[in-house]
Parts: structure tokens; sequence; C-alpha cells
């Protein structure tokens, strides 16, 4: 059974940083789109990184320079390096792996259950 698993959230001060991983099942990891979402009270479920499985990445503005997402096929990990928080981070944050896979020619989707992470003083 795929799982998709996110660890490394925690509180922190303003400035600080964090670093978010997200592990996949190797079966499907390395034909994987992998996105970081999160979401808070009283806010939108919010699209923060992607990483394509070519290794393309893209950001949302609101992050944009602070946050950097990268992977590591070898460990099917996924990582989301967040420096400079801000309590407008404070977040749920889950991770997504998702894709088409060619062998089976239908697209998939994971989720991981979420971590949290708390920027407050």
């Amino acid at each position: 059974q795929v799982q998709v698993v996110e660890s490394g959230g925690g509180l922190v001060q303003p400035g600080g940083s964090l670093r978010l991983s997200c592990a996949a099942s190797g079966t499907i990891f390395s034909m994987s789109d992998m996105t970081w979402y999160r979401q808070s009270p009283g806010k939108r479920f919010e699209l923060v990184a992607v990483i394509t499985s070519g290794g393309i990445t893209n950001y949302a503005d609101s992050v944009k320079g602070r946050f950097t997402i990268s992977r590591d096929n070898a460990k099917n990990t996924v990582y989301l390096q967040m420096n400079t928080l801000k309590p407008e981070d404070t977040a749920a944050y889950y991770c997504r792996a998702s894709g088409f896979s060619s062998l089976t020619q239908r697209s998939f989707e994971y989720w991981g259950q979420g971590t949290q992470v708390t920027v407050s003083s």
C-alpha cells in the first residue's frame, strides 16, 4: 500500500527555520510530482511548492525566496526547507504525491496526514 508520511513540523519563532520531510513509497516516488500544501483556520487550502518528477520547481508567491523544495530520489523523500518563517506561515502542511503511470496508464494521487508548523513568539 502506498504511504506518504510528513514529518519535521513544530514550533519556531518568527525568523526561524524548519525543514519538513515527506517520504513516499518507492514504487511511486520517482514518477511523482511532489507538492506541499498548507491550511490553517480561517485560510484556504493553498499550494505552497511543487517539484516535478523531473526536478522542476515552483512556489507560491508568498514563500518565494524563503522556502526551498527539493527531492532525494534515493531516499524517496521530498523536503521543504523553510527559512525566515513568519507567523502567517503557521498551518498544517500536507504532502501530495501525484502523477501518471506509464505502466498502468492511470493517474494517481496520495496524501500524507499532515504536520503542524507553528510560528509564534
